[in-house]
């Protein structure tokens, strides 16, 4: 189960700032829980920094749609929940980081902020902890959208 938004550049602006163009990226996110989803995209807003903005959002509610969503490629940062039901976010990071060649950073979602240990282990490029704080994801999202950037340069 997936849901797509696209951004109308139309009726939200240019996508450039004062210091020049932002990198403009597609962020897949994946939970189980709609509550959690909704809130990852509330803290990272249409721009999580001001050299980067969200053209795209492809939220997955399954394990199998984030990885059907990764063979068919495009996107620049990839979000999992730590505590999806079933499919955990860490387990899925670390097969996703196993399997796919030059995969994107992936910001994983933890439980408590004892669980560094589990993203160092799902080879996490970042990790979160609950209760999420939206300035914390803001930034994560934004920092690995640079990373991509300049892995692509």
């Amino acid at each position: 189960m997936t849901s797509a938004h696209p951004v109308d550049h139309a009726t939200t602006g240019p996508a450039t700032t004062g210091s020049g163009p932002a990198h403009q990226v597609s962020v897949l996110l994946y939970s189980d829980d709609i509550t959690t989803r909704d809130a990852v995209r509330a803290a990272a807003g249409r721009r999580p920094a001001r050299d980067v903005e969200v053209t795209r959002w492809l939220e997955c509610a399954t394990a199998f749609a984030v990885t059907e969503a990764l063979d068919a490629g495009g996107w620049d940062v990839v979000v999992l929940d730590g505590e999806a039901a079933k499919n955990g976010g860490l387990g899925l990071c670390r097969e996703l980081k196993n399997e796919i060649f030059r995969c994107p950073p992936i910001l994983v979602l933890t439980g408590r902020p004892q669980d560094g240990w589990l993203a160092a282990w799902s080879l996490a490029d970042d990790a979160v902890p609950h209760p999420l704080d939206p300035i914390k994801v803001a930034e994560a999202i934004a920092g690995l959208a640079r990373t991509r950037a300049s892995d692509r340069s």
